[in-house]
């Protein structure tokens, strides 16, 4: 993918989770960001091994569908229970194995870079990044907050491609 937003690129957000993983897909063209699609994928209960393949399966039909030119990806941060960050980083894993099984390339983004892009500040609310996204995408509701997060994480690789592109427009940057 040309890194530059000029032409169009679709981009799937991640908000990766262990019982719920939010997924988003937007077209960028130039500086238009248009929805194409979200969802908050519910992965089945029972052991951990079923719950990565139900979501690995999923987000694998996604991209076959929608085939986007990047993925971005939620980083995963420091929970206070360390075992829900272990699993955490395993339904991480399994989406990020979705996109290389793919050959798409992987860009990562903190949650607070995340909100900081798409509202302004790295310490805003689900209920901020709802709103934004509804707003920002031209939606008629908000959707669900996993997937909101998700379509979040693509709007923010979105915002950082036109940077580059501006940057390199005049002349500050390769």
């Amino acid at each position: 993918m040309n890194d530059a937003p000029s032409k169009s690129s679709i981009i799937l957000g991640i908000d990766p989770g262990s019982q719920i993983t939010g997924v988003g897909v937007i077209r960028v063209t130039g500086n238009q960001l248009k929805y194409v699609h979200c969802e908050s994928v519910r992965l089945p209960t029972g052991d951990l091994g079923g719950r990565l393949k139900a979501l690995y399966s999923r987000l694998t039909v996604l991209i076959e569908q929608t085939r986007p030119d990047v993925v971005s990806i939620e980083r995963v941060f420091l929970a206070k229970n360390p075992q829900s960050a272990l699993v955490l980083g395993h339904a991480r894993g399994a989406a990020m194995l979705a996109a290389v099984n793919n050959d798409l390339p992987i860009v990562e983004y903190s949650a607070t870079e995340i909100k900081k892009a798409v509202v302004g500040k790295g310490r805003a609310d689900k209920q901020q990044v709802q709103h934004m996204m509804r707003v920002l995408l031209s939606l008629t509701t908000n959707p669900e907050v996993d997937a909101a997060d998700a379509l979040a994480a693509a709007v923010c690789h979105a915002y950082q491609l036109q940077y580059a592109n501006t940057l390199k427009r005049a002349g500050l940057s390769k």
